[in-house]
C-alpha cells in the first residue's frame, strides 16, 4: 500500500528505491530536481522513461496540491494560495514581497489545535497534521507558480509546528538540502504558541533557524483568558526555556505580540512585558491585531501601537512594529483558515 508522499522522498531515498526496482541510479537525481522544483505528478518529468514514471506511481503518492484559490491583495501585492490535498485536505500558503526578495507563510497541519481564541484557524475542525513533503511542496509549487524564487520562510500558517515536530524538523532538514531547494536555515523562521517540552526538544537539535514564540500577555492569567497552551506551560517555564534557548545556541528568541484594544495594550502591560523580557537575548514584534470574524477581538490603534513600543524601547526592549501584509484578502497573522469560504467574502 502506498504510504509516503512523493515530496517525502530524499535522494537516497530515491537511490535506494532505484536499486530495488532495477532503474539506473542516475535517475534518482533526475526526479529528485523534479520533485524539487515543484513537480506533484509524473507528467512533467519528461526526461524520464514512461515505465519508471509508472514504477513510481505504483509505489508512491502523487498528485494533490490542486490550486483551488489564489487571491492577490490589492493594498500590498500579498498573494495567497489554497491548495487541495490528494486527501481533500485543504491548506492556505502565504506569499509576501520584501525588498530583500519573496518570503513565504507555510502551514504546518490542516486545522489547528491549540484553540487560541482570536485565531480564525481555530475556528475550524482539525483535519490532519501535514507530512515534510507537503510542507516543502508549499515551497516549491509556489516557487513554480510565481515564477520566481523564493528567499524566505516562516512557518506560521494554519496549525502548530510543534504539534508535529518530527515532520516540521524534517521539513527544515530537506528544505535545506543543498541536492534540492538549498534554503539557508537562517532563512527559516519556525513560531510556536510555547509548547516548552518542544522548546526544550528543539534546542538540542543544533538547527541555525530562527525561533518566534506567540506570546501575547505578560502574565499567566491574561494569556490564559486568550491561549488555552498557557494553562499547561506557565510563562515562568516558557521563559526559563527560552533562556535555555539562547544560552545553548547564541541566538535570539522573537516574541509575537499582537495587540487588542483593550485587552493587553495598555501601558501596565507594556511595563510588565519590560519587566518580564529585561536582560534576555529577545526581541518583540509588535502586532496590530487583525479583524476575524467571529471574535470579540479590535485592533489598537496605530498611536497605541506606537506608546506601547515607545514604553519597551524605554525600558531596554528590542521592539519593532510588524507590518501587517494581505489583510484584505484574509492574509495575515491570525486570519488563515482551512478553506475558502471567508477569503471570497473579501
Amino acid at each position: 500500500m502506498k504510504d509516503k508522499f512523493c515530496l517525502d522522498l530524499t535522494l537516497e531515498d530515491l537511490e535506494l528505491w532505484c536499486k530495488e526496482r532495477e532503474v539506473p541510479k542516475y535517475r534518482a537525481s533526475q526526479i529528485y530536481g523534479w520533485l524539487s522544483s515543484g513537480a506533484v505528478t509524473t507528467d512533467d518529468m519528461t526526461n524520464v522513461p514512461k515505465n519508471v514514471r509508472a514504477l513510481l506511481e505504483e509505489d508512491f503518492i502523487f498528485g494533490g496540491f490542486e490550486l483551488i484559490n489564489h487571491l492577490v491583495s490589492k493594498l500590498d501585492g500579498t498573494e495567497k494560495f489554497v491548495y487541495k490535498l490528494y486527501d481533500g485536505n485543504i491548506i492556505e500558503t502565504v506569499a509576501m514581497r520584501y525588498k530583500p526578495g519573496i518570503s513565504v507563510c507555510v502551514s504546518s497541519q490542516a486545522g489547528c489545535r491549540m484553540g487560541c481564541a482570536f485565531c480564525a484557524s481555530a475556528k475550524i475542525d482539525f483535519g490532519r497534521s501535514l507530512s515534510a513533503g507537503e510542507i516543502l511542496a508549499q515551497i516549491s509549487v509556489t516557487q513554480k507558480l510565481l515564477g520566481e524564487r523564493i528567499r524566505s520562510v516562516v512557518i506560521m500558517g494554519i496549525g502548530e509546528p510543534f504539534d508535529n515536530y518530527d515532520n516540521v524538523m524534517r521539513f527544515i532538514r530537506l528544505a535545506n538540502d543543498p541536492n534540492g531547494l538549498n534554503l539557508g536555515a537562517r532563512h527559516i523562521t519556525l513560531s510556536t504558541c510555547g509548547l516548552v517540552n518542544k522548546i526544550e526538544e528543539f534546542t538540542k537539535e543544533g538547527l541555525q533557524v530562527n525561533l518566534s514564540i506567540s506570546l501575547h500577555a505578560p502574565n499567566d492569567e491574561l494569556r490564559k483568558t486568550l491561549m488555552p497552551i498557557a494553562k499547561a506551560f506557565s510563562i515562568e517555564k516558557l521563559m526559563k526555556s527560552c533562556k535555555d534557548y539562547t544560552i545553548a545556541t547564541k541566538r535570539r528568541v522573537t516574541f509575537e505580540y499582537s495587540l487588542f484594544a483593550g485587552i493587553n495594550d495598555t501601558p501596565e502591560c507594556a511595563k510588565e512585558l519590560v519587566k518580564l523580557l529585561k536582560g534576555g537575548l529577545y526581541h518583540v514584534n509588535l502586532i496590530s491585531a487583525n479583524k476575524v470574524p467571529g471574535t470579540k477581538f479590535q485592533s489598537t490603534s496605530p498611536s497605541g501601537v506606537k506608546q506601547f513600543r515607545d514604553i519597551l524601547e524605554s525600558g531596554g526592549i528590542n521592539a519593532t512594529i510588524r507590518r501587517e501584509m494581505g489583510s484584505d484578502i484574509m492574509a495575515a497573522c491570525g486570519q488563515l483558515r482551512r478553506g475558502t469560504i471567508e477569503a471570497e467574502r473579501c
